[in-house]
């Protein structure tokens, strides 16, 4: 099996749909793993030896742990804290924007509401993490 290219982190199932079909149609992620809370995304991300994605797509808004816990976690740890993390959510929060981006963040979008701008945000976000960014020094070899 290839080595995890994008981690989901989403628990809305309809924006979960789409950002999957959005980059498998676009050929930018061969293999995708998706979280549906924040626990599991860290049972995922931090037992020893699991395989790190090229970037975590990154819900705010997510039950048992949410996205800015996540999101502290996955940057106190060695292993993790150079993992790309896009915030992908609806929360246009100020808060939560400026809790993203001091936890280390490396972007946040907010989903657009209609279908096909949010269609176009997951594939362009896919191109540039996968294709345009070079290097991945977090990556376990």
């Amino acid at each position: 099996m290839s080595p995890t290219e994008v981690l989901i982190v989403e628990d809305n199932p309809d924006d979960l749909e789409l950002a999957l079909h959005a980059l498998r149609k676009s050929d930018f992620a061969n293999a995708v793993e998706v979280a549906r809370d924040g626990a599991e995304a860290l049972d995922l991300l931090l037992k020893t030896g699991a395989e790190l994605p090229k970037v975590i797509l990154l819900d705010v808004k997510l039950p048992l742990v949410d996205g800015i816990e996540v999101l502290r976690e996955l940057k106190k740890d060695a292993r993790t804290r150079r993992v790309p993390v896009v915030m992908m959510t609806s929360s246009a929060e100020d808060r939560d924007l400026a809790a993203a981006y001091e936890l280390g963040a490396n972007s946040y979008i907010v989903k657009p509401v209609d279908i096909d701008q949010f269609y176009r945000a997951v594939q362009q976000v896919g191109k540039y993490w996968l294709m345009l960014n070079q290097g991945e020094p977090w990556r376990t070899r």
